[in-house]
């Protein structure tokens, strides 16, 4: 009988190291990473009440009550906003335009929401895309891909690979070729952003002008040390994947491969695993506190060194995907001029292409 438990035990274990081949991407975190020595503002801890409130509204909830808790109050963020843009709904591919005053419509930027996969929505992000629309003078279509567990991850991948081709021909209006276009997303979006823009390469599509990503998933594997060493300082994740920490890995990546129906090494679910040469440029932005940050240092690493152009930018003290806090929140408008200031260098580099090669 033991002979059978441990032939069992050793079978598993070599299953699972054939299965999940990891990388070892120590290797990415000796780069020294720059990060502002201000103090966060004032108003973030009008920012750290609201977390509270969303932690307060799924509290004592479990499963399917909890998620509907969760949704229910992200989608709730936008409640208040006066916003200048334009919302259009949109059907076909499934998601809502922001077209803020003054657009031009061939400029277009495809957002990607987060929350984990299974929440968020076009309208619990308004708050970013509206400021994202006006930043960039462009028009931003939120696809509204289908969540997590309703329907399995790939389905919410292929959503965005359709919103993508079809964005790159028609904007608001109706038919029309894009002049200029960004992938931008947070979290789990900005997983897809960066898993996107892989895809377009291989695909031999019209790759996009940039893309921007804001606090991104980038490896499922959870190999990253700030995975575990941010989780006391991190307001929002801490809570809600902290306990994660307790667990063995190779027990999450079964785990995750069940969830997905993808492999948590596969470069679709964990875009630092895949090959990152030939990428437009990309402007990260992420807090020093949160348990993402070395997923977004290991992939600026990783990409600047095999090519690719990527600029990250670190803020001290910040809650995950602060963005979403404009205009409350002092950091969430810097974030915003810095991508104000990316924008037109890659429009610049665009009109100069000789520059975009030195």
């Amino acid at each position: 009988m033991v002979w059978i438990v441990v032939a069992v035990a050793l079978l598993i274990v070599a299953l699972t190291l054939f299965l999940f081949r990891i990388e070892d991407l120590s290797y990415l975190d000796q780069e020294e990473h720059s990060v502002s020595d201000t103090p966060p503002s004032a108003e973030n801890q009008d920012v750290l009440d609201r977390i509270g409130d969303m932690g307060r509204a799924a509290k004592g909830l479990r499963g399917k009550a909890r998620l509907m808790a969760v949704r229910k109050h992200m989608d709730s963020l936008s409640d208040g906003l006066e916003l200048e843009s334009e919302i259009r709904h949109c059907e076909n591919p499934n998601g809502e335009w922001v077209i803020a005053p003054g657009t031009d419509t061939q400029r277009r930027i495809l957002y990607i929401h987060g929350g984990a996969w299974a929440a968020g929505s076009p309208r619990s992000h308004r708050a970013i895309t509206d400021r994202l629309s006006h930043a960039a003078k462009a028009a931003v279509f939120v696809v509204d891909y289908r969540l997590m567990p309703e329907h399995r991850f790939m389905d919410g991948v292929r959503d965005c690979r359709k919103a993508y081709t079809w964005l790159t021909e028609n904007g608001p209006d109706g038919p029309s070729e894009a002049t200029f276009i960004l992938v931008a997303g947070d979290s789990a979006g900005g997983s897809h952003t960066l898993g996107l823009l892989a895809w377009i390469r291989e695909s031999g599509l019209r790759q996009a002008d940039g893309a921007v990503a804001f606090s991104p998933s980038t490896d499922l594997t959870l190999s990253a040390p700030s995975n575990r060493n941010n989780i006391a300082t991190d307001p929002l994740l801490g809570p809600a994947f902290g306990s994660l920490s307790k667990i063995p890995r190779p027990v999450i990546w079964w785990a995750t491969f069940a969830a997905f129906r993808v492999s948590p090494t596969s470069p679709v679910a964990s875009p630092l695993l895949g090959s990152l040469a030939n990428l437009p440029p990309i402007l990260i932005q992420v807090s020093d506190t949160e348990m993402l940050l070395d997923n977004a240092r290991r992939y600026a690493a990783k990409a600047n060194a095999q090519g690719s152009q990527v600029t990250l930018h670190t803020w001290p003290g910040m809650v995950h995907v602060w963005q979403i806090f404009t205009p409350m929140l002092p950091e969430a408008e810097e974030a915003f001029a810095d991508i104000e200031l990316f924008v037109s260098k890659l429009e610049s580099h665009k009109a100069q292409p000789e520059l975009a090669q030195t």
